[in-house]
């Protein structure tokens, strides 16, 4: 598939009712209902504060894929591209998508977390992490998904979720735009054939993305945790890729990102039906480099900054602290770091060229303070998104 085509393929079924980062179940409610025609569509229960968790199939192929998104409430830019995803599986008219539905069968569970989604928060409305919640299977959502799983019996899932801001694609200055992971299905972490056919779908994903963001990859964290609803699902010989939408530059309500996971669901579901995962080379997979946390969103370089009787010369790290505030998410400028920061990045970088950085009624700047905007040799610079 070339690059012109993936594109074309996104702007042609790209969802025009969402946007942004606030993505709650009244959001997808019509959408739901619009697709009732051409999926299988059901409810496989309810949250804890009483939302239906919807489940939608199409297809009728052997090979079942099963992929579920918002299981973090925060976490909204793969959920816009699952319902891309649904348009243009929805066109039962296309060739293409008749002949990738003759061979498999796919599943999705577009919010699993819809108490979490309503409030922006990465837990339910327990306040339980449902991604450290597979064994214990303690809140309803948690046995949701696992009864879909059992019932479903997928021979692939993508797990999808999003990431912050801080991460770079290995020690270099590219922020990791999208990152995936094999999850360890052992604590040894072995290379297993469950995750090699992960790792292969990842190859596949990842070369189509290098040529749009070439270096903004990366893996995710693989250590162990059978808590951890990927690594189970592994554990249990099913192949499981860890979807995590990042960050791309002046990107924050993830719009570019959306069409990018979009693409590489598009990839990974067409490469399940045609290709042979098996027979790609997975060397490609520890060539994408580890995540790191190298970045702030915002750096002030060279700051001339008061200390008591005294001015140092430092760096200002600022981060954005997501709040939710009347059903949208506002970005608040927050100083979480004064430092040496030599060894970070910022997605966005100010040379105060050691001129004195203040603010009007805030001489001494410390970290941990919210902060509108800053004032170098009397010149504002509004730190908003």
């Amino acid at each position: 598939m070339t690059i012109d085509y993936l594109k074309n393929v996104y702007k042609q079924n790209q969802e025009v009712l969402l946007f942004g980062r606030y993505i709650n179940f009244d959001h997808i409610k019509s959408l739901i209902k619009k697709h009732n025609t051409h999926y299988d569509v059901s409810v496989l229960g309810k949250s804890v504060l009483n939302e239906n968790i919807h489940f939608l199939k199409v297809g009728s192929g052997a090979k079942k894929i099963l992929m579920w998104s918002q299981m973090h409430g925060n976490e909204s830019t793969t959920t816009k591209a699952v319902f891309d995803l649904l348009n243009i599986l929805s066109k039962s008219n296309d060739d293409n998508v008749r002949r990738l539905l003759s061979e498999c069968t796919i599943g999705i569970i577009p919010m699993l977390n819809p108490d979490g989604s309503r409030f922006y928060s990465r837990l339910n409305a327990n306040q339980v992490d449902l991604n450290r919640d597979a064994q214990s299977l303690s809140q309803p959502e948690s046995r949701i998904l696992r009864k879909c799983f059992e019932d479903f019996k997928p021979d692939f899932c993508f797990n999808l979720h999003g990431q912050r801001t801080i991460f770079s694609a290995g020690a270099t200055n590219k922020p990791a735009t999208i990152s995936f992971l094999s999850p360890a299905q052992d604590e040894a972490r072995s290379v297993s054939k469950t995750r090699q056919k992960a790792m292969g779908l990842i190859v596949k994903m990842n070369q189509n993305l290098q040529s749009q963001i070439p270096g903004q990859v990366g893996i995710y964290d693989d250590s162990f945790n059978i808590n951890c609803v990927g690594d189970t699902f592994q554990a249990l010989t099913v192949p499981t890729v860890l979807f995590e939408a990042g960050h791309y530059h002046d990107d924050y309500n993830r719009e570019l990102v959306r069409e990018l996971i979009f693409q590489s669901l598009w990839v990974g579901v067409t490469e399940i039906a045609f290709g042979d995962v098996d027979k790609v080379d997975k060397s490609g997979y520890f060539e994408i480099p580890q995540n790191d946390k190298l970045f702030y969103d915002i750096i002030i370089r060279n700051a001339k900054l008061k200390r008591k009787d005294s001015h140092q010369i430092l760096d200002v790290a600022v981060q954005y602290e997501e709040v939710f505030k009347q059903d949208r998410v506002v970005f608040i400028p927050k100083i979480v770091k004064i430092s040496d920061l030599s060894g970070f990045f910022g997605h966005r970088e100010i040379d105060a060229r050691e001129q004195l950085v203040f603010v009007k009624d805030v001489l001494e700047l410390s970290e941990g303070i919210a902060i509108d905007f800053v004032l170098i040799n009397n010149k504002k610079y509004p730190l908003f998104v």
